[in-house]
């Protein structure tokens, strides 16, 4: 077996809490007895061992990493550091603009969703060390029209522009449409068009296109207890990547026929070794895939080894069967659903009542497991999502082995809420 296959398993198969005897959370707790939850740590050996299995998946292809999936400087510096990553995939103006200011400054930042914050763009046209670090997103001329605006750029220092390509899956001429509501840029002729309004004017330098195909990056194919629905995702993922490879190589191709391209940019952690097979594009993003947060368990390629987790104190016992732990209601973004809602990983076999789900200050637990908890004792939980647990706290505990080895402040826990 080849190396490469070993490690295809490996991220297939991957025990989803690190360890079927609960051996990570006796480890976690022992490492957290001084602390007070509710807290939140990060298992530096599931970190890295993550970080290592995406770019193994990029197949050589350098990983551009979202920061909205980490929201923490010292572990996006770690990322960094590691071979294989790349660059940082902003998701405001005024956080990527933050990360290259800061010592050591963050360069190679791609905002990843068009901004209209005007401050912000005054700044970055006004500095030389900004404008060469930073690359807006743009899809219409109407963003062209708004940074001349708000930003009044200079020839001499043009700020550099991504055109951003739909990658959704349109059927039936386009009256069924499988993927994220993006840009209005979704033809080859279309994106050509844009390109050209760009390269017009000499404010503007063109360097970049990105295409995130949500519909296989961001929707697990194998959901827990929905054989059905895992059929229906797979086959939309076939088609999807069959049909965004062609449309995404001709796009490249007419854009680059009118201007010089740095970086072509797509995929995200569900997508990574799918959209890196592709010859058109120069480089992946991804995020989530070190945390490995719940949403991820529902993929057959592979399973990231959970990173993340937060613990909450257990404050009544209110009936038999029944404890009840401070806050929980940390619910992720998207379609509201269970799956949305943090899960509960430890001890095993916890479940929510279901008239009160998480709550905003307490939350229920039911199930067996709940007998054996005492007021006091701590439950541990795995969000839903990656990034959005930072901004629930304030502060990151790095683990390594059975210590606290350091304290890495989230973004909020560094005075900043970019969204």
């Amino acid at each position: 077996m080849s190396d490469a296959t070993r490690g295809r398993d490996a991220d297939r198969h991957a025990d989803r809490d690190g360890d079927a005897g609960g051996g990570v959370f006796a480890r976690l707790a022992r490492a957290t007895a001084h602390l007070e939850p509710p807290f939140a740590v990060v298992d530096l050996a599931a970190f890295d061992a993550n970080a290592a299995s995406l770019t193994r998946r990029a197949g050589g292809k350098p990983v551009r990493l979202a920061s909205k999936s980490v929201r923490c400087r010292a572990l996006l510096a770690r990322a960094l550091r590691l071979p294989g990553f790349a660059g940082v995939l902003a998701f405001t103006l005024p956080e990527a603009l933050w990360l290259a200011e800061r010592h050591p400054p963050a360069d190679d930042l791609l905002v990843a969703y068009p901004t209209s914050d005007r401050a912000a763009l005054r700044r970055l046209a006004a500095d030389d060390a900004l404008a060469a670090r930073v690359t807006l997103m743009v899809d219409s001329p109407d963003h062209l029209d708004l940074l001349r605006r708000a930003a009044r750029p200079s020839p001499a220092r043009p700020l550099r522009l991504c055109l951003e390509l739909d990658a959704s899956l349109r059927l039936l001429r386009g009256r069924v449409h499988l993927g994220a509501r993006r840009s209005p840029v979704h033809s080859p002729e279309q994106a050509l068009a844009l390109a050209r309004a760009v390269v017009r004017c000499p404010e503007f330098r063109l360097v970049g296109l990105m295409a995130y195909e949500a519909q296989t990056a961001g929707v697990g194919d194998a959901p827990p207890g929905a054989p059905l629905r895992g059929l229906a995702v797979r086959a939309v993922r076939r088609a999807s990547v069959a049909e965004l490879r062609r449309r995404r190589a001709e796009a490249v191709a007419a854009v680059r026929s009118v201007a010089e391209l740095e970086f072509v940019n797509g995929g995200g952690t569900g997508s990574v070794e799918l959209t890196a097979a592709e010859p058109a594009v120069t480089e992946t993003a991804a995020g989530s895939g070190l945390y490995g947060p719940a949403l991820f368990d529902a993929y057959r390629a592979f399973r990231p080894r959970p990173a993340a987790y937060f613990a909450l104190p257990v404050v009544r016992r209110p009936a038999p069967g029944v404890a009840t732990v401070l806050g929980g209601g940390w619910v992720a973004s998207g379609t509201p659903g269970r799956d949305r809602l943090p899960l509960p990983v430890h001890p095993a076999g916890l479940r929510y009542r279901g008239a009160e789900g998480a709550g905003e200050v307490q939350t229920p637990l039911l199930g067996r497991a709940a007998d054996g908890l005492r007021v006091g004792d701590r439950v541990w939980f795995r969000h839903a999502k990656a990034g959005e647990l930072a901004e629930r706290v304030t502060t990151l505990h790095l683990v390594d082995g059975e210590r606290v080895v350091d304290e890495a402040p989230t973004y909020r826990g560094e005075g900043h809420a970019f969204l």
